[in-house]
C-alpha cells in the first residue's frame, strides 16, 4: 500500500493540511511557552514571604528564603528539630531528615556572610558567619535577617527552624 502513487498523495495532502492547520495554533502557543520558560529562574535570588525562624543556645535568629525549588522543598519540612555545629571557620551546619530538591543548584556569585544555603553532596544546611566561596552543590536557599550574632558562638546545640 505505501508503494501506491494514490495513498500517497493523498498522504502528503493530508500531512499538508495538518501542518497549515496546525502552524496558528502553534505560532500562538509556542512563543508564549518559550517566554514563560525564559522567565523562569531556577536559581532565583529573589526574596519570598518565606520567612523562618531559628533558635538554638538561647538566640533567635530569622531568615527570609529565595524564590527557587530548593527553598520552597525546604520551607515544606517545616517545623524541624536539629543539631547545629561548627564546620571549618566561616559556618555552622544542620544535617536535614532527607535531601531537598536540587533543581535550584547552579554556580551562584555575590558569595556574602550571613548566607543560608544547603550543601547537596551531604545533605546539610549551611549558615555561613564569615567569607566563603561557592562551591559545587551548594544552593542558596536564602538570607538571614536577624540574629546572625548567634552564627559566631562555638558548640554544637538543639536547633529548631520554624515558619514565621
Amino acid at each position: 500500500m505505501a508503494g501506491n502513487p494514490k495513498v500517497l498523495a493523498m498522504t502528503v495532502k493530508l500531512l499538508n493540511r495538518r501542518a497549515l492547520l496546525g502552524t496558528p495554533f502553534a505560532t500562538a502557543v509556542l512563543p508564549r511557552f518559550a517566554r514563560s520558560q525564559q522567565g523562569h529562574n531556577p536559581a532565583s535570588q529573589e526574596p519570598t514571604d518565606m520567612r523562618i525562624r531559628m533558635t538554638f543556645n538561647g538566640r533567635v535568629m530569622t531568615a527570609t528564603l529565595y524564590d527557587n525549588p530548593s527553598a520552597r522543598d525546604f520551607f515544606s519540612m517545616l517545623p524541624l528539630d536539629l543539631t547545629i555545629k561548627d564546620y571549618s571557620n566561616n559556618e555552622k551546619i544542620a544535617y536535614l531528615p532527607r535531601k531537598l530538591d536540587e533543581d535550584a543548584s547552579g554556580p551562584f556569585g555575590n558569595e556574602l556572610p550571613y548566607d543560608f544555603c544547603y550543601y547537596a553532596p551531604w545533605g546539610n544546611l549551611a549558615l555561613f558567619y564569615a567569607g566563603y566561596r561557592w562551591s559545587h552543590g551548594l544552593i542558596r536557599l536564602g538570607r538571614l535577617d536577624e540574629g546572625h550574632e548567634a552564627l559566631h558562638g562555638p558548640g554544637e546545640f538543639p536547633l529548631r527552624i520554624g515558619r514565621i
